[in-house]
This record gives structure tokens, C-alpha cells and sequence, in this order.
């Protein structure tokens, strides 16, 4: 048995992208595929470079660049937890509607040489955070090191006990851990109080670690896992109750980044096409048997892409409502201009189109 022919949803919310720096060639791009794919909100990530997102202003001004490709987007603006951040600018940030602060483990992932190598210099910033009610993103890895075992397969594993002792020391300071990929992270959020949450991202509904590491379209920090890990990210998927919602942490790069010489650049480019990624990591989850056809409902996605995230940053619901139809796309080869050219996952399969309603 399979999902149903289509599915009429309200408007999605995406709460992990990246759209690079804006005015710039990726961000002109890739910024007005998100409402292509369903989506009508969006939570930013803040790791530019030269230079992360680390003062409000800076953040109002990258949002303006991105009202400047779609208008119609809601953009939920972030900061960088950087040495220079203080409380003040936690207060700052809170009343200019700033929706998040996000930590990245020094050296673990794309642009996180400014990063964070301890949680304790931020005491006092994490308070405000906790006493204004603004959110913690954590990119939940350790930086690989042999030294101390940690690798891409056990990065997210090592990190968990970070999460645990974040949540004790600061109860009611509402934590995001971003794009969790294990079993072990999907049972750790779920053993948290409901000020935590995980995101989830639509390529790690169907990847795995022989995936990832075959293709460098598919090569992204977190690292996809094993079967089981993939299991446990669909059953959170459709047991969700709010604990889990999506992120898809699409990631453009040029392909000249993907490809060229060097290190490949991590990150997977979702953004067009997320929601059909999700019901085929959903329609192939039932055929393997990882999750009951019946636990996939219109409630329950509704649930996971719009309304739990929604929620939780504390959004009125959608106002619009989408129309996903099986079969109804394929996925571009590629997306291009003179300046850049950025590869989608799955590229030329036969997707889900989304229609406006």
C-alpha cells in the first residue's frame, strides 16, 4: 500500500536554511525556491562568511536583503552565540523580533571557526536568553577528533550529554537541537522537558552513510547514519506530538565547491523540492517496513511541516493552504545562472509538485 495521490496541507514552515549571503549570487538564486517548494516561513541560519550574523543589526540588514528577492517570505532572523554577543544584545534581539541564537562546536561544521568551545563563558547571555524567551539552536556535534574518538558516525552521540546539561542548568531555556540524525538524539530530546525539540531535515529521512558518502550532492555535516538511526528519525517523524518538525537544512554551494579541488563543501540543496522529499522518505520508510501506512496522515503532516514549528516559535498558524500531488514534478538537474550553478538531491527523479491554494 502506499500514501494517498494528494494531500491538501497549510503552508509550510522550514526552521533550519540556508540562503548565503545576501545580495549575493546564492542567496539571488535560492531564495525564491522556498515558496516554489510550499513553504511560507523560514528560520535562517546566521554562519556567513567572512563574517557570521552576530549583532541584531546585522541580522535586520540580512533580512531586508532577503525581502529584496521574495517579500512574501517569513523570515525568522537569527544570531551567531559569538564572544562578542552580550546580554544586552539578547534583549536587543528579543524585542526587534529576532527568533533565535544558534551555537556552532568550534570546527564541527561550515563556518563554525568562530564557534563555541565551551558553554561556560556564556552563562550570563544564556540566562537573558532563558529569562527573554529566546530560542538555542544547537548544531549537536562534537568536532571530530582521534584524540578523543569522536568521529562523523559519533559526533552527534558525544554531543548529547552538552545537550543533557544545558537543559538541567537552564530549565526553561527553550532549545532547538538542530538536524539530529540518531537514534540516540531522537531519545534524548524525547527524554528532555517540552522546552526542547528537534528538527529534522528531509534528506535524512532517506540517506545513509553508504549514500553519503557515494555522491558529493549527498555529502552534509551531520553525516547520515545507519538504517536504524534512519528508522528512529521516521518514527519520531510520525510520532512526533510536537517533539520533532522540520528543518530541512538545505545547503547550497556552487558545484565548483562540490566538485572543484579540495575538501568537498558540506550541505545538501533541498529547498525546492522539501516537502516531496519528505512523503518519498515517507512512501519508501512504509515499504521497508520502518513505519505503518497508517501513521502517515494528513494531521500528522500538517503537524510535522507547519504546525508543531510554528508552535513552538510561538507563529499563528498558516494562513494558506498547499496542494501536494504525487508525481506531479521532477527534480531540475540543475539550478543556474551565469555566476553559480547548485545541484538539488535526487536530481531528474520524478518528485511531488506543490500548487497554491
Amino acid at each position: 500500500m502506499a500514501l494517498k495521490d494528494s494531500y491538501l496541507l497549510p503552508a509550510a514552515a522550514d526552521m533550519h536554511v540556508h540562503l548565503r549571503n545576501a545580495p549575493g549570487p546564492i542567496a539571488e538564486l535560492v531564495t525564491p525556491t522556498i515558496r516554489k517548494a510550499g513553504i511560507d516561513t523560514v528560520f535562517v541560519m546566521p554562519n556567513l562568511a567572512p563574517r557570521p550574523v552576530v549583532t541584531v543589526d546585522e541580522a535586520l540588514e540580512y533580512k531586508k536583503a532577503l525581502q529584496a528577492y521574495d517579500p512574501e517570505v517569513n523570515y525568522l532572523m537569527s544570531l551567531y552565540l559569538h564572544e562578542s554577543i552580550t546580554p544586552d544584545e539578547i534583549r536587543k534581539a528579543k524585542k526587534a523580533g529576532i527568533a533565535g541564537v544558534k551555537a556552532y562546536p568550534r570546527g564541527a561544521t561550515t563556518n563554525s571557526q568562530w564557534g563555541v568551545v565551551s558553554f561556560d563563558p556564556f552563562h550570563e547571555v544564556l540566562s537573558t536568553m532563558e529569562s527573554e524567551g529566546l530560542v538555542l539552536n544547537l548544531h549537536g556535534e562534537m568536532p571530530s577528533s582521534p584524540t578523543d574518538n569522536v568521529t562523523v558516525m559519533n559526533a552527534e552521540s558525544k554531543f548529547l550529554p552538552t545537550l543533557t546539561s544545558l537543559h538541567s542548568k537552564y530549565p526553561k531555556l527553550k532549545i532547538v537541537l538542530e538536524h539530529c540524525t540518531t537514534a540516540d538524539a531522537v531519545a534524548a530530546v524525547r527524554a528532555c522537558g517540552p522546552n526542547v525539540v528537534a528538527t529534522i531535515t528531509a534528506h535524512h529521512l532517506s540517506l545513509l552513510v553508504d549514500d553519503w558518502s557515494a555522491n558529493v550532492h549527498h555529502y552534509c555535516k551531520p553525516s547520515a547514519k545507519s538504517p536504524e538511526d534512519r528508522r528512529a528519525l521516521l518514527q519520531a517523524l510520525v510520532t512526533s506530538e510536537g517533539k520533532f518538525f522540520l528543518g530541512t537544512d538545505s545547503a547550497p554551494h556552487d558545484i565548483s565547491s562540490k566538485k572543484g579541488k579540495g575538501n568537498t563543501a558540506a550541505g545538501v540543496f533541498t529547498q525546492p523540492y522539501a516537502l516531496g522529499y519528505v512523503l518519498t522518505a515517507l512512501e519508501e520508510g512504509i515499504a521497508r517496513g520502518d513505519i505503518k501506512e497508517e501513521q502517515v496522515t494528513e494531521e500528522v503532516l500538517a503537524g510535522f511541516l507547519s504546525a508543531f514549528g510554528r508552535k513552538f516559535y510561538e507563529l499563528g498558524p498558516a494562513e494558506k493552504k498547499i496542494l501536494v500531488k504525487r508525481d506531479g514534478a521532477v527534480v531540475e538537474e540543475g539550478l543556474k545562472t551565469d555566476k553559480v550553478e547548485i545541484v538539488p538531491y535526487r536530481s531528474g527523479e520524478r518528485t511531488w509538485s506543490v500548487e497554491w491554494q
